[in-house]
């Protein structure tokens, strides 16, 4: 009986998120499908061996994107001895683990538009955020860095979906980065009967990624899960490592403490068994990649 408790949990939120698109307030929300080009690079990244002539195909089918990594191959952050003319070179240069996430990035950006000023720089905060998660994922050796990287990018992507989709959300937004006397879901809520973390999570099982990423993303302003057994100890473990993450990268970005972070830091550094001397020397050890984050 033990595993089946997670696998519960994971049918009971199936069944909030169907009700959600079925008869609830985002009944009439374009969730976007999952871009080809993306299924196909997971497609081959999910072989025993990937091919890397297979992902340069994947990446020069798209001409902005394939441009996009060559010049991420050539950027000074990497400093390579030599220059990529193509793309086959530059995922040789970046290597295919490198060339996922850029791509799927790159998919996600064009996929999920954003044209708020209040949503600016929100892939380049998405990226730092997953960054610091696959970072954390290594230190911890208890969640794949892959997963935990594709996690951070999903997390907030509910924000410019609903962005597009409800009527008044920039409002909202604005709004609920204001206040300090209730969360963030909370004043989405009042006002729309959703949230940013329910379409989140949509978006994320519509994409068809592992049922423990768009539980966290679903589960992640609500702390009190880490110690609910019913949840896969996976996904717990994702949502404590993303308050770790917004930590690190609004520390990089010089956001002021955020609310949840004085809340709920003991909370989740003790699940994770991490200490602030180690949280300090990962501000440290993230500058460089978080400097190398730059979309134009």
């Amino acid at each position: 009986m033990q595993g089946t408790a997670p696998a519960r949990a994971s049918s009971d939120t199936d069944r909030e998120l169907d009700q959600a698109l079925a008869s609830g307030p985002l009944r009439d929300i374009v969730i976007p499908p999952c871009p080809e080009l993306l299924v196909a690079l997971r497609r081959e990244m999910h072989q025993t061996e990937p091919d890397p002539a297979v992902i340069a195909g994947i990446a020069g089918r798209d001409v902005a994107m394939a441009a996009s990594l060559i010049r991420t191959a050539n950027s000074p952050f990497y400093a390579r001895a030599r220059s990529a003319t193509s793309v086959a070179e530059a995922v040789g240069l970046l290597g295919m683990r490198m060339s996922e996430r850029l791509l799927s990035t790159f998919l996600m950006r064009n996929t999920i538009r954003i044209s708020s000023p209040l949503l600016e720089h929100f892939w380049e905060t998405s990226t730092r955020r997953a960054l610091a998660m696959q970072y954390i994922a290594r230190q911890l050796y208890g969640v794949d860095p892959d997963l935990a990287y594709t996690c951070g990018l999903f997390y907030h992507v509910g924000i410019p979906i609903l962005m597009q989709g409800v009527r008044g959300y920039a409002g909202t937004l604005a709004e609920a980065l204001a206040r300090q006397d209730r969360s963030f879901t909370a004043t989405e809520n009042a006002a729309h009967k959703t949230d940013h973390a329910v379409v989140g999570a949509i978006v994320a099982r519509t994409w068809r990624l592992p049922p423990s990423i768009y539980l966290a993303v679903r589960l992640h302003h609500d702390f009190s899960v880490l110690h609910v057994e019913s949840f896969s100890l996976e996904a717990r473990t994702l949502v404590a490592m993303a308050l770790l993450a917004e930590k690190l990268v609004a520390t990089h970005e010089g956001v002021k403490e955020q609310k949840e972070w004085l809340r709920f830091s003991a909370l989740c550094l003790g699940f994770l068994k991490v200490s602030e001397v180690e949280m300090d020397a990962w501000t440290d050890a993230l500058h460089a990649p978080f400097e190398g984050v730059h979309f134009a």
